[in-house]
């Protein structure tokens, strides 16, 4: 689990081409700091196992689903990244909750430069549009940002001058693409409510939960009093 807050800016030293899949070496001296086989670090918003770890490098490889559905096959020799370690149990929650697993991917539309913060749009896939709300929380090649307009199909978001430094976000450009991660949240609320699951009643479902509050008849209410 991940919080959005990147941690490094690396950099893609290389990238080899294997059956289905590429094996990708990341220089991040700080995130590969103490890394060891095994460990996990999300690169662009995208978590990927460590293969091995080497003079502040480290290699991981891609499968040809997550080259499909993110944007990490755009990536080259000399592509800047942004890189972030899962958050330690009892560690600040500084953006929030990101599992690492990209739902899909936008589009830098526009940005629009101001003194002291940018506005960035991107587009929006449909199917990704109903978990997106105004003030909600999106992950965008592993920021956590806040959203500042929802539309149907882009959505906005105000980068300050640390993100415009700290992240590639400041020097993405209009047409290039970015990693989407929704609140995993909204996903889980969507399939309780579409299971008919009401949440204030404990896993009872809707139909279970109006049988259990449904008014007492005149009937019903004579023979709960016998029974005293």
């Amino acid at each position: 689990m991940f919080t959005g807050i990147v941690e490094e800016l690396g950099e893609v030293t290389a990238v080899e081409q294997l059956a289905e899949a590429s094996r990708f070496r990341l220089r991040g001296p700080l995130v590969t700091e103490g890394a060891k086989h095994g460990d996990s670090i999300a690169v662009n918003g995208v978590c990927l196992t460590v293969v091995e770890t080497a003079g502040g490098e480290f290699t991981a490889d891609v499968m040809q689903e997550t080259l499909h559905r993110s944007s990490l096959g755009a990536l080259a020799a000399g592509s800047r990244v942004n890189l972030e370690r899962p958050m330690a149990l009892g560690g600040r929650l500084g953006g929030h909750l990101v599992q690492g697993h990209v739902d899909g991917t936008g589009e830098i539309l526009s940005r629009t430069p101001s003194e002291h913060w940018e506005i960035v749009k991107i587009s929006l896939p449909a199917a990704l549009s109903r978990y997106v709300v105004e003030k909600g929380s999106i992950t965008v090649d592993g920021v956590s940002l806040t959203v500042v307009e929802a539309a149907a199909d882009y959505f906005t978001i105000s980068l300050i001058p640390t993100t415009l430094a700290l992240t590639t976000l400041g020097i993405k450009q209009s047409g290039d693409p970015v990693n989407l991660e929704v609140d995993v949240l909204a996903k889980y609320v969507e399939r309780l409510l579409a299971a008919g699951v009401d949440p204030l009643h404990r896993g009872q479902t809707a139909e279970t939960a109006e049988t259990a509050e449904a008014p007492k008849t005149a009937e019903t209410a004579e023979t709960a009093e016998a029974a005293k």
